[in-house]
């Protein structure tokens, strides 16, 4: 089967030989990768992946043998800074890819940007073409305020005026983005998902739409090691993301009095872009409304000294968070399956997060994790609490530990989601080849 990925990411096997530093998102697709060169030249894949890049590697096209097997790697143009803004030039640049490494399916991995819908309008095989769901964007949109007040939402910094990216400019691009989501999918006869929030979604969007489940596997290091209570760091609360709203942030905060007042040390590591120690006039001309937002709620509840930010970090650094917090938060006003909650399930670590979109797919509450209502800061505080109560023969953190990894490790077992997606790309190639004869 010659299969084409269409991705969001350069895959880390270009960005290595190009000597360019790889991306750390989007971890399953490396996942699936890892398990394909692993087969080798045994595998009946013959692989090609069409991936974003810069404009100097707009037309780039070659051949890497990983392992025995040789996958097709093409570049073309598209600017990953307006993603809600459509390019129609990324469109012939699809067609001449499609044509030349003449696919039998075609795997478009997330509805999020414009050469997902520039894929699904020049490849004339709608009922060869899959589409993996991950965000559900769309909806994301209705819930990317997060409940800030009116007041924080409407303002706008230096940097939001100069780069027009007010935090209501951003939920409109969010909005723009569902809508190329929406197109996508009313476009594909395929579809990849995993929660039935995506499911339920993906029916309203398109109800002739072949549905088909479809776990994803994450990177290679989270399937080694796990979270022992002896070895964390006591009452440390590992948030993966606090860039925008959407991933409530600003919950937490306003969460954190309640759980300094049982526990003095309770302290918060920030993964990403530290978005709110902006000094001096640059730090003034720097920060986001947002930014500001988080800083007057850090004042406010004096937690200057209980709020780190660790940086962009590798999949490794992100694994020895996960392994050194007390526990994981998710926040977020809404996520379909966030990878940030598969990683920390694999490793054991206990999480808390918000009953939203697609995350009871993936946690029973008070089993695999506990789980608190969208916005409810007391009961996001009162979840952490019960999880670093002390005053029983085995305290509940250890038993959802247990049960969030056998759980995960099952989800998410390589072996068995990749002989998955090889039967839905049999089972797409076989329509295609009955409804030939």
């Amino acid at each position: 089967m010659r299969i084409l990925w269409l991705c969001n990411i350069m895959p880390p096997i270009v960005a290595e030989k190009l000597q360019m530093e790889s991306s750390v998102k989007e971890g399953w697709i490396t996942g699936i990768l890892s398990r394909l060169i692993a087969e080798g030249r045994d595998n009946e894949i013959s692989l090609g992946i069409a991936f974003p890049a810069e404009e100097n590697l707009k037309s780039f096209h070659d051949v890497y043998v990983c392992n025995g097997l040789s996958v097709d790697c093409f570049g073309f143009y598209e600017d990953l800074c307006k993603p809600e803004l459509y390019q129609v030039g990324i469109e012939r640049r699809l067609e001449e890819i499609t044509q030349q490494f003449k696919p039998d399916v075609i795997h478009v991995f997330g509805t999020e940007y414009p050469h997902a819908l520039a894929m699904a309008r020049v490849y004339p095989h709608p009922e060869r073409l899959l589409v993996g769901i991950q965000g559900v964007i769309s909806l994301c949109a209705e819930e990317y305020l997060a409940e800030i007040p009116n007041s924080i939402s409407n303002k706008k910094t230096f940097r939001d005026l100069l780069k027009k990216d007010s935090i209501l400019q951003q939920q409109e691009k969010f909005k723009k983005r569902g809508e190329l989501e929406k197109k996508t999918l009313r476009i594909a006869g395929n579809v990849t998902g995993r929660t039935a929030f995506d499911k339920e979604f993906c029916k309203k969007v398109n109800e002739d739409a072949v549905y088909y489940p479809m776990n994803e596997t994450m990177r290679p290091c989270f399937y080694e090691g796990s979270w022992q209570l002896e070895k964390c760091k006591r009452h440390r609360i590992f948030f993966s993301q606090a860039d925008y709203p959407l991933k409530g942030f600003h919950y937490l905060l306003q969460a954190m009095p309640r759980i300094l007042s049982k526990y003095p040390d309770a302290e918060i590591v920030v993964a990403g872009n530290d978005i709110i120690h902006k000094q001096g006039l640059l730090g003034w001309l720097k920060i986001s409304s947002y930014g500001k937002y988080l800083q007057s709620l850090i004042k406010k509840y004096h937690l200057q000294e209980k709020v780190h930010f660790a940086g962009k970090l590798s999949a490794e650094q992100m694994k020895q968070q996960y392994l050194e917090c007390h526990t994981f938060v998710c926040a977020s006003s809404l996520e379909n399956s966030p990878n940030s909650v598969a990683e920390a399930m694999l490793l054991g670590t206990p999480v808390v997060a918000s009953r939203v979109g697609g995350v009871p797919s993936m946690i029973t509450d008070q089993k695999e994790g506990l789980l608190f209502e969208n916005g409810d800061t007391d009961g996001l505080a009162d979840a952490v609490l019960e999880l670093w109560r002390e005053d029983s023969i085995l305290p509940i953190i250890q038993r959802i530990s247990k049960a969030a990894a056998l759980r995960a490790r099952q989800v998410h077992d390589p072996e068995t989601n990749f002989k998955r997606l090889k039967e839905i790309y049999r089972e797409i190639e076989a329509y295609e080849d009955n409804n030939d004869q």
